[in-house]
């Protein structure tokens, strides 16, 4: 069946914007011929780059709006947003515990819980964007520290030991001892940091902690085996808390997947040290590790023994020895050599 349907103009069809409309209708007494046609006027194109959740993998992004500054400068221009971010899990990796984790934190800490309540006692340890000290200082929670804490080393720092809250998990597990010593026949990861099973307890206070609201900081030591669905809950309940989760696991944990959008390998670099190495941010890789300066907690004649010591250890270690089957490159001149032979 074959239709015939009427042809028509389609250009005529198409109605006239409506700034053509006005502009054809003059008002009385004034001439038509004299008035040009009103321009169209479109909004300004939005530029979605400018959005500040959007980031390309190139580039730093711009991370949560609220923030703490590290306190390091060469630090703060590697995390993204210039700070240790709020509502998201921090995952601070090391190999053992009192490499120097809290004196990295101290400064961002300081800033919640200061030593006196007039503010915080690092000056400068806060940026533009970050958050300012509140009027009342905001409690600290840690939850399954590997060591007790030390009041007198806190208020070194510029840390009030008064707004710190301590949760332990079940009692009597194996902790780490002095100098991190680890018991005999315990795997690696069970009592460095946290002890081998996470404690149900434990983990529901963390997640209502985080829910509620009310805390200025949170550190939790967990193991080394956490289950992947436990960081996921631990992440969703951080999203309510406005102010940085630091979440410590042991270094074996680098090559397990975190949901954590900033994870920091953490080694010792010296006496008062610490080489850290950014595994997972918001941007492109990091090539080097940083090289961080902590503040030294020792009295100056103190400072000058262990520096001491530590260079006469240096000293008195044996040289490398080459490897079995390498080549000994020989530095005496072919002429020379022959000569001798």
């Amino acid at each position: 069946m074959n239709l015939s349907l009427p042809l028509f103009d389609a250009l005529d069809a198409v109605p006239p914007p409506p700034q053509a409309q006005a502009s054809s209708v003059a008002a009385p007494g004034q001439d038509m011929a004299c008035d040009p046609p009103a321009a169209t006027v479109w909004p300004p194109a939005f530029d979605l780059a400018q959005h500040p959740a959007v980031w390309r993998a190139s580039q730093i992004g711009g991370g949560p709006r609220r923030i703490t500054a590290s306190g390091f400068g060469q630090l703060d221009a590697q995390l993204p947003g210039g700070g240790w971010p709020h509502g998201v899990l921090t995952e601070l990796l090391l190999p053992e515990p009192g490499i120097g984790e809290l004196r990295l934190l101290a400064p961002a800490l300081a800033v919640l819980a200061p030593l006196s309540a007039g503010g915080p006692a690092t000056p400068g340890s806060s940026a533009d964007t970050a958050r300012a000290a509140p009027d009342a200082p905001r409690c600290v929670m840690l939850f399954d520290p590997p060591a007790l804490l030390s009041a007198w080393a806190l208020a070194q720092c510029g840390l009030g030991s008064r707004h710190w809250l301590v949760v332990q998990g079940r009692a009597g597990q194996p902790r780490a001892g002095p100098a991190g010593a680890i018991a005999p026949g315990a795997p690696r990861g069970a009592n460095r940091l946290a002890p081998l099973l996470a404690s149900a307890d434990l983990l529901w206070a963390l997640e209502q902690s985080l829910k509620s609201g009310h805390v200025g900081a949170v550190l939790a030591w967990l193991p080394l085996n956490l289950r992947a669905d436990t960081l996921r809950r631990l992440q969703l309940a951080a999203q309510s808390h406005d102010g940085p989760v630091f979440i410590f696991r042991d270094a074996l944990a680098r090559s397990q997947p975190s949901v954590a959008p900033l994870r920091l390998l953490l080694q010792p670099a010296g006496l008062d040290g610490l080489s850290v190495r950014l595994l997972k941010r918001r941007g492109p890789a990091l090539a080097q590790p940083l090289r961080l300066l902590l503040p030294p907690v020792l009295p100056p004649h103190l400072q000058a023994q262990a520096e001491a010591r530590q260079l006469a250890e240096r000293l008195a270690r044996p040289p490398a020895q080459p490897a079995s089957g390498a080549q000994t490159v020989s530095a005496t001149p072919p002429a020379t050599a022959s000569r001798r032979a």
